[in-house]
Order: structure tokens, then C-alpha cells, then sequence
């Protein structure tokens, strides 16, 4: 059984950092796509970044230049590393797992596993 879970949201002042981790388990198949999308009530939830088992890494306008995104393939471990907080950050946000390589980039319902999601609150 795959499962995805992540940690390390919580509550930044504007200007600041956080590190999202996303520790993957279950999961047989070396070749896929891991990335992180955010979602906030009443929206749909919108992709931030991706990563391919190859290494390869994608990233939406908004974060780029400001969200690393990372992994550790023996901890099976994804994480995000958020510079340079903006209150419009403010979102749940999602790990998900992808078969195969990452394109088509950031499309939502071309992922097949998710985690439960951890908030991250950027206050001005």
C-alpha cells in the first residue's frame, strides 16, 4: 500500500522559511514523479513543483526562483524548501505521486497517490 505523508507546515511571518518533507512508503517502482501542489478553500489545488526520478525539476511561475524542491531517494523522503514567504502562499499543501515521468507538468489528476496534506500560514 503506497502511502504518502507529509510535515513540517506551520505558521511564518512574510519573509520567512519553512521545509515541507514528504517521507513516501509503499511504493516498488523507481521510475516516477513526485511533486507538490497547494490548495487553498474554493480553489482547485494548483501544482507548486515536481521532480522526476531523473532529477529533473519543474516549477510553477509563481515559486520559481523562491521553492527548491528536492529529494532523498534512499529515505524515499521529498521535500520543499520555501525562501522568501509570501501571505499568498497560504495554502494546504499536498504531496503527490505520479507513475512515470513528470510531463504533462503539474496537472493534478495525472497523479495517482496523495498525502493528507500540512498547512502553511504566511501572515504580513
Amino acid at each position: 500500500q503506497v502511502q504518502l505523508a507529509e510535515s513540517g507546515g506551520g505558521a511564518v511571518q512574510a519573509g520567512g522559511s519553512l521545509k515541507l518533507s514528504c517521507a513516501v512508503s509503499g511504493y516498488p517502482n523507481s521510475r516516477n514523479c513526485m511533486a507538490w501542489f497547494r490548495q487553498v478553500p474554493g480553489k482547485e489545488r494548483e501544482g507548486v513543483a515536481a521532480i522526476g526520478s531523473d532529477g529533473f525539476t519543474n516549477y510553477a511561475d509563481s515559486v520559481q526562483g523562491r521553492f527548491t524542491i528536492s529529494q532523498d531517494t534512499p529515505k524515499e523522503t521529498l521535500y520543499l524548501q520555501m525562501n522568501s514567504l509570501r501571505p499568498e502562499d497560504t495554502a494546504m499543501y499536498y504531496c503527490g505521486l505520479k507513475r512515470g515521468s513528470c510531463f504533462p507538468f503539474l496537472k493534478q489528476n495525472q497523479y495517482n497517490y496523495w498525502g493528507q496534506g500540512t498547512q502553511v500560514t504566511v501572515s504580513s
